[in-house]
């Protein structure tokens, strides 16, 4: 895919029904784009599993998606920082039971801990982001696989952001693993089952989790995250078979 071709992805328009009768899971769920995509890949005919840690909030989202007179959410709270192999593979069996397959994955939760000089970074910190960012999408991503595997069209999404600059530590590092991660999944489904893998980078998006951490900035002049989440919504339309192994890449900081 040219580099056109990606930024083309940021204008998609998906088709009314675009996503219809697709089961879809999406981490961190409860808030920013998120949020906006279990509401707007449900507007699109999707059933979406909300999963995240924070279960007020996944209410919230379920209660926003049934006022818009789209199909009924599932609701799976799950701790990422904690969740172990085991928990991932009660989640696929309780999936399995309830839907009998997975169309779509979304990686999306992440958490940054804090800003940390590279010679003072705590372990337990550095433990903890990296278990979000990075071990968590592994373990979920796996787990899922034979769900994925019964779609007629298996795609799964992950949120990179390029962030190799001062300070950044483990979560600089986690989202470099996670795009690494997608293209060897990517290269590895190639040809016998086409799942196809492939990421979004959106560069900075007003969130909460960007204000945490950036409380000085002037957030208005950061986009919304319904703003950038086109690429996401192609990447898990049928529009994108045959696409696998890209990162569409906003600017990042």
């Amino acid at each position: 895919m040219t580099t056109t071709r990606q930024q083309d992805l940021w204008n998609y328009q998906p088709g009314p029904d675009t996503l219809g009768a697709k089961v879809l899971i999406i981490t961190g769920a409860a808030s920013g784009i998120g949020r906006a995509l279990a509401l707007a890949t449900s507007r699109l005919g999707a059933t979406v599993v909300l999963t995240d840690k924070t279960i007020n909030g996944l209410e919230k989202v379920y209660d926003e998606i049934i006022a818009q007179d789209s199909a009924e959410p599932a609701i799976y709270p799950i701790d990422l920082s904690g969740a172990t192999r085991e928990d991932y593979q009660t989640m696929a069996d309780t999936l399995a039971a309830e839907f009998g397959k997975v169309d779509g994955l979304v990686n999306n939760a992440g958490w940054i801990g804090s800003y940390v000089p590279f010679q003072h970074y705590d372990m337990k910190l550095y433990q903890e982001i990296m278990m979000v960012n990075l071990h968590a999408p592994f373990m979920l991503t796996q787990a899922m696989l034979p769900l994925l595997e019964k779609s007629d069209d298996p795609t799964v999404v992950f949120s990179t952001h390029a962030h190799d600059v001062a300070y950044a530590g483990a979560f600089g590092i986690a989202k470099a693993g996670l795009e690494t991660m997608m293209k060897i999944l990517a290269d590895e489904y190639d040809t016998e089952t086409p799942i196809r893998f492939n990421a979004v980078d959106t560069g900075v998006v007003d969130t909460q989790m960007r204000r945490l951490n950036f409380p000085g900035e002037d957030w208005s002049k950061n986009p919304k995250p319904e703003s950038v989440i086109a690429p996401y919504l192609y990447f898990l339309s049928p529009d994108s078979r045959g696409i696998s192994g890209i990162n569409c890449r906003k600017n990042s900081d």
